[in-house]
């Protein structure tokens, strides 16, 4: 009877380790995967001293440093780390652009990924977000973030910026809302987020529209979807792109002129936006050079430098309307319009549309 019992109790546990092994490959398989591809910026950022917030040099950790330092990310996804640059974002470039942007479209056409999180400096996240926002093919999440304090400082935001980037990409419920920007417990989309304070944790805000949301105790809880279209419904194919036009920014200003409109011209611009004063007014200083770079075949796109707000219809002013787009995202769509068109009417209808 004894020789009996041991046998059941030999099989039972036998039975259990197979039932714990099931169970924790069922919880394997049920995890998402979700490739973070890193940039540089100050999320991978170091300084001598952990109270120190500026004059760190960024970039410096690579993205698997950035994974490994987040261990309740394994919680949440299967991370791949993978480094695509690395550099401060005021020195991202076209090129980094075009790379990134094929890079994730290789990425997102895997079956086994369900998202993509870009690690990215801050201080042009925001562009490198409405670019990708524009040129991915697929519509599964693709969610941005960075950090406005370096790794090694107190209280650090770039962990759980990252965390919360995963676990938004993680989520079913991102698909199909274009690419998302997740910074300090905010979802914002990537067409209206935009830095605000040169110092804040909470600088990234969304003025004309909203946030679609935000996380709740590590869960994504979505408010609202973009109007405009984005990624699978835009008309821009970078594939086979090695470079983007030429596309400058001339800012107004009291008693401005015309030369900088003059040098854009001169360098070979093939578009210019003007950051102007209001709701996009040009002063009377520049309207000759504005007039004449038209004429010299160069796309004026006016925008306003204030940061939010509609550039109306105006016979005053010359140039197309950069509909409620600031400055710096205008000028990332009216490089890929003219990969497109020279047509103005269509180019419009783009700044319309997306």
């Amino acid at each position: 009877m004894k020789v009996f019992n041991a046998g059941i109790a030999v099989a039972l546990i036998a039975l259990s380790s197979i039932t714990t092994g099931l169970a924790q490959a069922g919880q394997e398989t049920a995890r998402p995967t979700v490739a973070v591809l890193a940039t540089g910026g100050t999320i991978a950022g170091t300084a001598a001293q952990d109270t120190q917030t500026t004059g760190y040099k960024p970039g410096v950790l690579t993205a698997s440093a950035l994974i490994a330092s987040v261990p309740a990310l394994d919680k949440v996804a299967r991370v791949q780390a993978e480094q695509v640059a690395n550099v401060g974002s005021d020195n991202m470039d076209n090129q980094v652009l075009l790379k990134l942007a094929k890079r994730i479209n290789e990425v997102l056409r895997q079956d086994d990924v369900s998202g993509v999180v870009v690690t990215h400096g801050t201080d042009t996240l925001e562009e490198t977000a409405y670019f990708l926002n524009l040129v991915v093919k697929s519509d599964k999440p693709v969610v941005v973030t960075g950090a406005m304090r370096p790794a090694t400082a107190i209280g650090a935001d770039g962990p759980s910026n990252l965390l919360q980037a995963v676990t938004v990409a993680a989520s079913p419920e991102a698909r199909g809302r274009g690419v998302l920007v997740v910074l300090n417990d905010r979802i914002g989309a990537a067409r209206t987020i935009t830095k605000t304070n040169a110092n804040a944790l909470d600088t990234f805000k969304s003025s004309s529209g909203g946030y679609l949301g935000s996380l709740v105790n590590q869960r994504p809880v979505f408010e609202s979807t973009v109007g405009k279209r984005h990624t699978t419904q835009t008309p821009f194919d970078i594939s086979k792109l090695d470079s983007l036009p030429k596309v400058d920014i001339v800012y107004g200003y009291q008693n401005d002129n015309g030369y900088m409109y003059d040098a854009a011209v001169a360098h070979q611009a093939k578009g210019i936006v003007i950051a102007g004063v209001g709701a996009g007014s040009e002063s009377n200083f520049v309207l000759p050079a504005v007039r004449k770079a038209i004429e010299q075949g160069v796309v004026v796109v006016r925008s306003s430098r204030t940061g939010s707000g509609y550039v109306p219809a105006d016979e005053a002013y010359p140039g197309l309307l950069g509909d409620d787009l600031n400055p710096q995202k205008a000028r990332i769509l009216l490089m890929l319009a003219l990969t497109v068109t020279q047509d103005q009417a269509a180019i419009q209808d783009m700044f319309d549309t997306y």
